[in-house]
């Protein structure tokens, strides 16, 4: 385990609107905002063909090669995330969705939102600014992912 500490800073209620790409509008916001660091909090909808990462194939195997799923309909979601810097300073959100809609099959699929998740009309995200911490994302060869470095 690595671990370091950080302060709550401010507290942003955001709306993100129909069309727009969850990760890629948060990242921006941060930009704008200067936001290093915070956790996050979302709900709402995630438009029909929005793409998820939903594992590796193969386990532990080496490369790791990621399997991606399509929403086929629009889909409630509910999510949890961070975000961090990578080793440029740019902001990368690392979100988690849980994606549902009623089906005769009435399944619901996980997975992490880097591959564009398109909003349906509306998502709240409550976003959680850390402070007074330098933690950042950094790229790791042997998994091929940016991951946090709690320094």
């Amino acid at each position: 385990m690595k671990y370091t500490t950080a302060k709550p800073g401010r507290v942003f209620i955001i709306r993100l609107e129909d069309g727009e790409i969850i990760h890629e509008t948060i990242e921006k916001l941060a930009l704008d905002e200067k936001i290093q660091a915070a956790s996050l909090i979302v709900v709402g909808g995630a438009d029909k063909g929005s793409t998820l990462v939903v594992g590796p194939e193969n386990g532990r195997s080496q490369p790791i090669v990621p399997m991606t799923y399509q929403l086929d309909g629009v889909h409630e979601v509910a999510g949890t995330g961070t975000l961090f810097p990578d080793e440029n300073g740019q902001p990368i959100v690392h979100l988690h969705l849980a994606c549902g809609r009623h089906s005769k099959s009435t399944n619901t699929v996980t997975g992490c939102a880097r591959e564009g998740v398109k909003v349906w009309q509306v998502l709240e995200v409550i976003l959680y600014e850390l402070v007074d911490t330098q933690a950042v994302r950094r790229y790791d060869p042997n998994t091929g992912f940016k991951l946090l470095q709690p320094e």
